[in-house]
C-alpha cells in the first residue's frame, strides 16, 4: 500500500510563514485552497482499499467474538489496541459484550498493570469498578509497591477517570505523577517505546486524548511493538487512510461554500478557520444587538436595520440554513429546527456576555463569571449539533441544551482552558485599555493573587473537578443516563477543547495545529 500511496502525485501542502499573522487579533489560514486541489488517493485506489479493508473486518470480527477462552490481560490489551488504533467504533457492540462479560465475571486480576486496565476499560465503557481493586497494591504509607514503570503509566491513565471522593485514585494520581517525571528528569527510562509514551501521558492522560489524533500518534507506535499483530495493523492503516480521503473530500466541499461565501471580502476581522472547524468574529455592542434582534426575527426583511456589512453576513445565514435543512431533509432528518434554534442561541449568548461585560464595572467571582462565559463559549451549541448530525431524538437535543452537568461540565472545561492559554496575548494586545475580563481575572480578583500563575493553578483545580463530573455521568446505570452515543459526543468535544487550548490558543494561531493538521489529513501513512 506505501507504494502506491508514494506514487499517486499530490501537491505540496502550503508551507509556514512566521510572517504571517501580523493582523493585530489572528493569523490567517494557513491552508487557503489547497484542499481544492488535494486527493491523498485516486478513486480506484480508495475503492480497492475499502474492498480490503472490509474482508479484514470481518476476519477481526470473528477474532474478537471468539476470544472467551483468552486469558484477561490478552482480552484487556485486544480492546485497548483497538481503541487507540481507532479501529473500535466498527466493533461497538463485539466489543460492549466482551468489557460486560469481564465486569460480570469480576475477573480478580493480579498484577498491578492489568487491574488497572482493566479499571481503566470497563470505567471509561460506562460500567462502575471500585477503587478498592487497588488497595492490595498500597502499603501502609500510601505508598504504590509497585515500582514497574509500565504498570506505573497505566495506573496514572487508570486514575484519570476518578469521580468526586475517591482519595485512592486521587493519591495514586499523584504518586504515580512523580515517580513517572523522576523517571523521565533522571533518564531512567532507556530511549523506547515507553519513555515516549510516558512523556505524552504526563503531558495528556489517554482518556483526554482526541480519538483520531491519538489514532494517528499510536499506529506509528504499534509499528515498533514487537507484540504488534500485523493483520490489525495493517487493517488500521487501510482504515486510517479511508477516513483520510473521506476527509479531504469534506474538506474540498467545505472550502467551496467557504470561497462561496466570500465572508473575507466583507468580514475582514473574521478569522478564516475552515480548516479548523470554527470561525469566530467581533463586533460593537450596538452591532451585536442588531443581529441578535435579526437572527430572532429570521427573515430578509430584518436586515434592513443591519449596517451594510453585518446585511452580508445575514442574508448568506439565512442561504447556508436553507442548505443546510433541505440537506438534513434528503437524510429523512427532521432537526433543521434545532439547528436555526441552536444558532440563535449562540448569537443572544455572545450578546449577552458582550452587554455584560460593557455594563459590568465591579470585580466578579469566577462563578459569576462563568454564568455568562459558558453559554458565549458555545460548547454546547457544537455537542448538540453533533446531535442533529448523528441523528439524535429531539428530546435528546433539548436535554443538551438545558445545560445537563456533563454539558455544564465540558463547557467550563472549554470556557477555563481557553482563557488561561489566550490570556497573555490578551492582555498584550490590551495594553493601555481596558483588560479583558476572563476567568484568569476573576480568579485573580476573587482570590487576591498578584501572580497570573497561582490563577492558572486555581484554575487548573477547576478543570480536574469538571473533569470528575464528566466521568462520574458516564458511570451513571444505563437507565439514568442519556445513551452512550451522546455523552461521546459531549466527551469527545471536551477531547478537542483540551487539545486546542492545553498549551496555546491554537485556534487564535493555527500555525500551532500545523503538523497535526499535515498527519491527519495530508501525510500517507
Amino acid at each position: 500500500m506505501a507504494a502506491s500511496v508514494e506514487s499517486h502525485r499530490r501537491p505540496h501542502p502550503p508551507a509556514m510563514n512566521d510572517n504571517q499573522g501580523s493582523h493585530r487579533f489572528h493569523h490567517p489560514t494557513v491552508w487557503g485552497d489547497f484542499f481544492l486541489g488535494f486527493r491523498p488517493f485516486s478513486p480506484a485506489q480508495c475503492l480497492s482499499m475499502k474492498n480490503k479493508a472490509e474482508v479484514m473486518k470481518e476476519e477481526l470480527r470473528a477474532r474478537i467474538v471468539d476470544s472467551g477462552p483468552v486469558d484477561l490481560p490478552r482480552k484487556l490489551e485486544l480492546v485497548d489496541t483497538l481503541q487507540r488504533l481507532g479501529l473500535d467504533y466498527h466493533y461497538g457492540k463485539e466489543i460492549n459484550d466482551l468489557l460486560c462479560g469481564i465486569h460480570d465475571a469480576g475477573d480478580e486480576a493480579r498484577d498491578l498493570h492489568t487491574t488497572a486496565l482493566r479499571f481503566y476499560l470497563l470505567r471509561k465503557q460506562g460500567l462502575n469498578v471500585s477503587p478498592d481493586v487497588f488497595l492490595k497494591f498500597i502499603d501502609d504509607e500510601g505508598k504504590i509497591t509497585c515500582n514497574e514503570t509500565r504498570s506505573l503509566l497505566c495506573m496514572y491513565n487508570a486514575a484519570h477517570v476518578r469521580t468526586h471522593g475517591e482519595e485512592t485514585l486521587s493519591s495514586a494520581m499523584a504518586y504515580t505523577k512523580g515517580h513517572l517525571q523522576c523517571a523521565v528528569e533522571q533518564q531512567t527510562i532507556p530511549p523506547s517505546i515507553l519513555l515516549d509514551q510516558v512523556r505524552r501521558t504526563l503531558e495528556t492522560p489517554l482518556f483526554r486524548r482526541p480519538r483520531r489524533v491519538e489514532a494517528r500518534h499510536f499506529i506509528s507506535v504499534y509499528e515498533r511493538m514487537t507484540t504488534r499483530n500485523d493483520a490489525i495493523l495493517e487493517l488500521a492503516k487501510l482504515d486510517f487512510s479511508i477516513l483520510q480521503a473521506l476527509y479531504c473530500e469534506e474538506l474540498r466541499t467545505l472550502t467551496l461554500w467557504w470561497k462561496e461565501l466570500q465572508l473575507q471580502d466583507h468580514l475582514s476581522f473574521a478569522r478564516d478557520r475552515m480548516v479548523e472547524m470554527h470561525f469566530w468574529m467581533y463586533s460593537t455592542l450596538e452591532e451585536s444587538r442588531l443581529l441578535t434582534v435579526a437572527m430572532e426575527r429570521w427573515d430578509e426583511q430584518a436586515a434592513e436595520h443591519l449596517p451594510g456589512y453585518m446585511k452580508f453576513f445575514y442574508s448568506k445565514v439565512l442561504a447556508t440554513m436553507k442548505v443546510i435543512a433541505k440537506d438534513l431533509d434528503s437524510q429523512g432528518n427532521k432537526h433543521a429546527d434545532y439547528v436555526k434554534k441552536l444558532l440563535i442561541d449562540a448569537t443572544k449568548c455572545y450578546y449577552n456576555e458582550a452587554k455584560w461585560r460593557e455594563e459590568s464595572d465591579t470585580p466578579v467571582t469566577v462563578e459569576e463569571h462563568l454564568r455568562f462565559s459558558v453559554p458565549s463559549c458555545c460548547c454546547m451549541h457544537v455537542a448538540c449539533l453533533a446531535f442533529v448530525v448523528i441523528g439524535a431524538s429531539g428530546d435528546a437535543i433539548e436535554w443538551g441544551m438545558t445545560y445537563p452537568k456533563i454539558m455544564r461540565a465540558s463547557c467550563v472545561i472549554g470556557r477555563v482552558i481557553n482563557d488561561v492559554a489566550s490570556h497573555e496575548r490578551e492582555q498584550e494586545q490590551c495594553s493601555g485599555e481596558r483588560p479583558v475580563m476572563s476567568t484568569v481575572e476573576a480568579c485573580m480578583e476573587e482570590n487576591k493573587y498578584t501572580a497570573k500563575e497561582d490563577a492558572y493553578r486555581k484554575l487548573s483545580e477547576l478543570i480536574e473537578e469538571s473533569w470528575m463530573d464528566i466521568i462520574e455521568e458516564l458511570l451513571k446505570p444505563a437507565a439514568a443516563r442519556p445513551t452512550t452515543p451522546l455523552l461521546e459526543a459531549v466527551v469527545n468535544s471536551t477531547r478537542m477543547l483540551d487539545f486546542l487550548y492545553k498549551d496555546q490558543d491554537a485556534y487564535t494561531d493555527p500555525r500551532a495545529l500545523k503538523v497535526v493538521v499535515d498527519s491527519i489529513y495530508v501525510n500517507s501513512i
